[in-house]
C-alpha cells in the first residue's frame, strides 16, 4: 500500500482543511502558532499500526457508571495496583529539568483564563505547560516506548518522526495516550473522550474515594460535558445511530479520569468524509484539549503559553485505503533529540477550576514520561 499522503492544513481555529485519503499512519501537530514539519514515522507497539507510515503536517491550536474505576479498555479496579505519589522536580546525577513556565507561572496563566471566563469570554480553555529534559546520554526511542508499553498496555503508545525538512537532528514524538479521538471499522464509530481529572495517590482507599468524587463533581461533569457533547453533536452529523451513555470514571497509571465511551454506526460509509481521517478533521480539536468556544479558545491559548505547542495536543493515527483506522489524541507524549525530550502536559480550566490544583494535575500528567525516563514524578 503506501500510496502518497496530501498534506493537511489548518486554519486559525484549527479546524482542519485538505484531504489524505491514502493508506496513512502520520501525526497532526496541535500548535497553536505555526505548523510542525514531519516526515516518513512507524507504528510502534500499542499503537494503531495498521497503514504504512507516512506523516501529515498540521498546525493545530493547542475516554456501567458503577462508579469502578479501571484502566483504560480493561475491568481493573483502581484500588488493584497501588501506584507512587507525585513529589517535587526530579534529580539524578548529570539530569536537568527546566519548567516553562515555572509552576508559579503556569499558576497565573490559570488565574488569568479564570478571568476571561469569569468575564463571559470563554466556557473552557486547556491551558498547558511543558518540561525540558536534559540527559546525560542519548535518549533510546525504542527503550522509552518499551517502558510506555509495558507501564500501561492499555494505552495508545507511538513514536513517530516528526522532524522538520532539512533538519540534520531526528525529533521523534514518543507517547502512551488514554484518549481514543475516533475509531473507524466500516459502518461503526467509537470515540472516547476524557475530561475531568484527579491525579492517583499510590492510596487505594484514596484513589477510590477520588474516582468517586469525580463522578459526583459539578465542576468536572460540566468539563467533561463540554467535551462529550461537542465531540457527540460532530459525529451525529454523519452517523444515523449515535449511543451517548453517561461518564465513567478510567485510571491510568497517573491518573484518574471522566471517560464516555460514545458510538455510532455511520450514515454513509462511502462518504470520503466519513473516513478515519475524514472524521478526525471534523472532530479536531476537541475543547479537551482547546476549548469552548473554539476560536476564542485558541485565541487565548496563544496569550496564555509562552511558547508552541508543537505536536502535543494533535494527533497520530491511521487511515487506510477503505477508510477504516484509528486517530489518538496527542497527549502524555514528548518530543525527543538526542539527549533531550519537551514533556507537555496540560489541564481544562473551568468556572470552579483552581491555579494550585492545575499545577498539580499537569505534574501528574508529566508523571507518565517522567517514569519512561526514569525520573519519577513531578508536582
Amino acid at each position: 500500500m503506501g500510496a502518497a499522503v496530501n498534506a493537511v492544513h489548518a486554519n486559525a481555529t484549527g479546524a482542519a482543511s485538505g484531504a489524505a485519503h491514502a493508506d496513512a499512519m502520520g501525526a497532526v501537530g496541535g500548535g497553536a502558532r505555526g505548523a510542525a514539519g514531519s516526515e516518513a514515522g512507524s507504528g510502534a507497539p500499542g499503537a494503531a499500526n495498521s497503514g504504512s507510515p507516512d506523516a501529515i503536517n498540521n498546525g493545530l491550536p493547542g475516554a456501567a457508571n458503577n462508579g469502578t474505576t479501571g484502566a483504560p479498555g480493561s475491568d481493573t479496579p483502581v484500588n488493584s495496583t497501588p501506584r507512587a505519589s507525585h513529589s517535587a522536580l526530579p534529580s539524578a546525577p548529570g539530569w536537568r529539568v527546566s519548567p516553562s513556565p515555572s509552576p508559579a507561572a503556569y499558576a497565573d496563566a490559570v488565574a488569568r483564563a479564570l478571568e476571561m471566563i469569569g468575564a463571559g469570554e470563554l466556557a473552557k480553555v486547556v491551558v498547558a505547560r511543558a518540561l525540558d529534559v536534559t540527559a546525560p546520554h542519548r535518549l533510546e526511542v525504542p527503550e522509552l516506548l518499551a517502558r510506555l508499553v509495558a507501564a500501561d498496555p492499555a494505552a495508545h503508545a507511538f513514536a513517530i518522526d516528526v522532524s522538520a525538512p532539512g533538519d540534520p537532528a531526528t525529533r521523534t514524538l514518543v507517547g502512551a495516550s488514554p484518549e481514543l479521538l475516533v475509531s473507524r471499522r466500516g459502518d461503526r464509530v467509537v470515540a472516547n473522550p476524557l475530561a475531568g481529572s484527579l491525579p492517583r495517590t499510590g492510596d487505594p482507599v484514596e484513589d477510590a474515594r477520588r474516582g468517586a468524587a469525580l463522578l459526583a463533581s459539578a465542576k468536572d461533569l460540566a468539563e467533561h460535558e463540554h467535551v462529550s457533547a461537542q465531540v457527540a453533536g460532530v459525529l451525529g452529523r454523519f452517523c444515523a445511530e449515535l449511543d451517548v451513555p453517561a461518564p465513567v470514571v478510567i485510571a491510568t497509571p497517573t491518573m484518574l479520569h471522566l471517560s464516555t465511551t460514545i458510538t455510532g454506526r455511520l450514515t454513509d460509509p462511502d462518504d470520503p468524509a466519513s473516513s478515519a481521517l475524514g472524521l478526525a478533521e471534523a472532530l479536531h480539536p476537541t475543547p479537551a484539549v482547546c476549548g469552548v468556544p473554539t476560536e476564542r479558545a485558541a485565541r487565548a491559548i496563544t496569550a496564555l503559553e509562552p511558547r508552541e505547542r508543537g505536536y502535543y495536543a494533535g494527533l497520530v493515527g491511521w487511515t487506510d485505503l477503505a477508510g477504516d483506522g484509528e486517530w489518538v489524541v496527542t497527549i502524555r507524549c514528548a518530543e525527543v533529540c538526542g539527549d533531550t525530550a519537551r514533556l507537555f502536559a496540560g489541564a481544562g480550566v473551568v468556572a470552579g477550576s483552581s491555579p494550585s490544583a492545575e499545577v498539580v494535575e499537569t505534574g501528574a500528567k508529566f508523571g507518565t514520561m517522567l517514569r519512561a525516563l526514569g525520573l519519577g514524578d513531578v508536582a
